[in-house]
């Protein structure tokens, strides 16, 4: 007899409704929190035989978790068509034939199962994981390269929409605290100074050599699953995966893999763009889709940083600016300081440009 347990009590336990509705017995299984994710709750759920992840969808980010679920059956039946082999990590469905389970006051669960032999990474700590996640991204786009993109439904309405950033920025400036847009001053005009990365987003979205595919949207190493020689496995978390443009996965990627500090660190001299990381991105993301990008998106590759980074600048500013409604602050003052902590990153990127264009031979 297994003995019900959790080791963080952060969440809720799942019921016992959750749990059978999978075949599973409630009475038989062991279940921990794993206090990882920043949007689910996520659980192990594991009997003498078998070994799951359970998650509950937060409904109040993915308003429409229908969508999640038919984007996910729909990529998982095309790949299963056409590249059989490849590692999916899709729920099961419930013994009700149900995508997934939804309990009145409890929310939508899924259950997937746990990839033997595997684990995430939370922080890149080398350029090879830097390369072989990127890899995995590029080829998770190239294997879904003929797939209907229009069939997708968006799971976060203009999620990557930086017009739409810079709009909300820039009525922050009008309706904001008056305090917090006088203590913002210099981030401020720096966001105002660079607004040609959003007029480029702007022509992008006119541009034909710029390809809708199916784009993971978060491309954080941790969505990333690793075997024991870290090479990569699959990719995971795919409730973002919608139709997008290459510039939201490879931008995510250098905005969070390219500095050792990440946008909680308050020491901006510790933010800084490490080319080796750089280089591992292009290349493991052009081993995967070099004969998918046209050449006017391999000239708009840097720019992907570019875009992403000043994007979350934009949103946390934004976020300072109404008092923090969005984010939240774990202290007075933090989307402040992550907001200048992006601009800081931002701003190694443009000073580093011309080195990263020579390293991968852009114009």
């Amino acid at each position: 007899m297994y003995v019900t347990f959790v080791a963080n009590i952060k969440d809720m336990i799942p019921g016992k409704e959750i749990i059978s509705s999978y075949g599973l017995d409630p009475n038989n299984v062991m279940i921990e929190t794993i206090d990882k994710g920043l949007i689910n709750s996520t659980w192990q759920i594991k009997d003498q035989t078998h070994h799951f992840i359970l998650q509950r969808i937060n409904h109040k980010v993915f308003k429409n978790p229908d969508a999640i679920a038919s984007n996910l059956r729909l990529i998982a039946d095309y790949l299963s068509k056409h590249d059989p082999g490849y590692l999916l990590a899709t729920p099961l469905q419930t013994i009700d034939h149900e995508e997934m389970k939804f309990v009145k006051g409890e929310g939508y669960f899924r259950l997937i199962p746990f990839v033997k032999d595997s684990h995430t990474i939370a922080t890149v700590e080398k350029p090879e994981q830097a390369y072989q996640a990127a890899k995995k991204f590029g080829e998770f786009t190239k294997l879904l390269s003929g797939f209907p993109v229009s069939q997708l439904q968006n799971t976060i309405t203009d999620f990557h929409n930086l017009s739409l950033r810079y709009d909300q920025f820039t009525d922050a400036l009008q309706s904001g605290d008056k305090d917090r847009i006088k203590q913002s001053a210099e981030l401020i005009l720096f966001l105002k100074n660079n607004k040609d990365i959003a007029n480029t987003y702007e022509n992008i979205l006119q541009n034909p050599s710029f390809r809708l595919r199916v784009t993971h949207h978060d491309t954080k190493i941790s969505n990333v699953l690793f075997n024991d020689d870290d090479k990569g496995i699959c990719v995971i978390d795919l409730d973002t995966v919608m139709a997008g443009y290459f510039i939201s996965d490879v931008g995510d990627m250098m905005r969070t893999y390219l500095s050792p500090a990440n946008e909680e660190e308050k020491d901006f001299s510790k933010v800084h763009v490490r080319e080796e990381y750089f280089k591992s991105i292009w290349e493991g993301y052009m081993e995967e889709m070099k004969n998918e990008l046209t050449e006017d998106e391999r000239q708009h590759f840097i720019y992907a940083g570019k875009f992403m980074i000043y994007m979350q600048a934009l949103r946390f500013l934004t976020d300072h600016l109404n008092n923090d409604v969005y984010y939240g602050s774990k202290y007075e003052g933090n989307n402040f300081v992550r907001a200048g902590n992006q601009i800081a990153l931002l701003q190694r990127l443009l000073e580093k440009e011309d080195l990263l264009k020579s390293l991968i031979g852009s114009k």
